[in-house]
């Protein structure tokens, strides 16, 4: 059965993390996504580590593509994207405001050769504005929006989250807007421009920090690997290692009571509210942090989840991947690179029953595609292709 998002064409000039995401994504769910690169390729390509002489940063998300290597900065260059971007119904780029441009590729150009396109731009602060030409970065994005002054322990300096999760997120949302692109267009006919960037993304997820300090005017604070709000939720150390649990209120805080033999917790005249944890957070710390550290974490997870209480090990990165949840999950997927070899790669956390297996392609060698996309998909010639290629308005694979 046909993949969800196939029949789709993508054209993505896109470098780095966040459009290259989306447009993995993209290519997950069954688009045939071209992705075009300027001579040297994706910096990322060059980003170590590096496995069997690949970098893992590029792997990660870059598969299902096929690559072609473009000089955008000569004219045929410029005119394979018109003629990509005539037959393609996404079109993707990450460049900063302004050079599109002067590149000669930006929406209305592209509109006027294809009115039905969906031309998806990430900026780091969008396309118009004080900041729009600066450079910008996800650490950049996580200090200005907010997010590092929230993240750490208190009184502590701030903190960037482990993953780039402005670029991420940003790629994330870039597909929700393609996609409701599509949706516009099945109804109407018209393509449209959609805009993503890193720093409306970061800003669009404070969420419940944004209306405490709208209709309050609290300025949230880092809480470490504690709930801000609720307690006990939050991560505590065990004679060998640290796990967290949730029993906040309800039937929560009840079954953490019983899980841990301290049923006469629950009902204690300065515990048995949440408004009473809140205002005696650390006497109710101190008590069970004693208490944590007389059993293995395993011992406290399994209490725990036999009393249905939210728990779990805090995890490295190696037993995450590992973990039997994750595995069952299908969120490991493996792939066969023809010089590479095997390769491993995080799954798209997006799951069909009419499509239990979505597309697993290896990430392309930088201009692999070349000459097939300029040969099959635009009709050019081998002589056209081969001049092409000695003026270096084209390359592919050195043989």
């Amino acid at each position: 059965m046909a993949l969800p998002l196939e029949g789709l064409k993508v054209l993505d000039l896109s470098m780095r993390l966040a459009g290259p995401l989306a447009s993995q994504i993209l290519g997950d769910l069954g688009a045939d996504v071209i992705k075009l690169e300027p001579p040297g390729g994706d910096e990322t390509r060059r980003v170590p580590p590096y496995h069997n002489g690949m970098s893992t940063y590029y792997v990660g998300v870059n598969r299902n593509k096929r690559s072609i290597v473009v000089d955008l900065k000569q004219p045929e260059g410029q005119q394979i994207v018109y003629d990509l971007a005539a037959r393609c119904d996404i079109f993707m780029e990450n460049f900063r405001p302004g050079v599109v441009d002067k590149l000669g590729i930006a929406y209305p150009r592209l509109k006027e050769i294809n009115p039905r396109l969906i031309y998806c731009t990430v900026t780091g602060f969008g396309a118009e504005g004080p900041y729009a030409k600066r450079p910008a970065y996800d650490l950049v994005a996580q200090a200005l929006s907010g997010h590092m002054s929230v993240t750490g322990e208190p009184g502590r300096p701030p903190v960037r989250m482990g993953v780039s999760i402005g670029d991420l997120l940003a790629g994330a949302f870039s597909v929700q807007g393609i996609l409701a692109g599509l949706y516009w267009r099945e109804r109407t006919g018209a393509g449209q421009h959609v805009s993503v960037s890193l720093l409306d993304s970061m800003i669009g997820i404070l969420s419940y920090f944004a209306s405490a300090y709208f209709l309050k005017g609290d300025i949230p604070q880092p809480t470490g690997h504690s709930h801000p709000f609720m307690v006990p939720q939050q991560g505590f150390q065990a004679a060998d290692g640290w796990f967290v649990a949730v029993g906040h209120n309800g039937a929560f805080w009840t079954n953490f009571c019983r899980a841990i033999g301290r049923e006469d917790l629950e009902h204690h005249e300065r515990f048995n509210t949440l408004e009473k944890r809140m205002a005696n957070k650390q006497e109710l710390l101190g008590i069970l942090e004693q208490l944590f550290r007389t059993q293995s974490r395993a011992h406290w997870v399994e209490a725990f989840v036999r009393q249905g209480v939210p728990a779990a090990p805090v995890n490295g990165v190696a037993e995450a991947l590992n973990d039997p949840q994750v595995l069952a999950n299908g969120m490991v997927v493996e792939m066969e690179h023809p010089a590479y070899g095997q390769v491993r790669s995080v799954n798209t956390p997006i799951h069909f029953s009419a499509h239990p297996q979505l597309n697993t392609a290896a990430p392309a060698l930088l201009g692999e595609h070349t000459a097939a996309v300029l040969a099959n998909e635009l009709g050019y010639t081998p002589e056209r292709i081969a001049d092409l290629l000695a003026r270096k308005v084209v390359e592919e694979p050195a043989r």
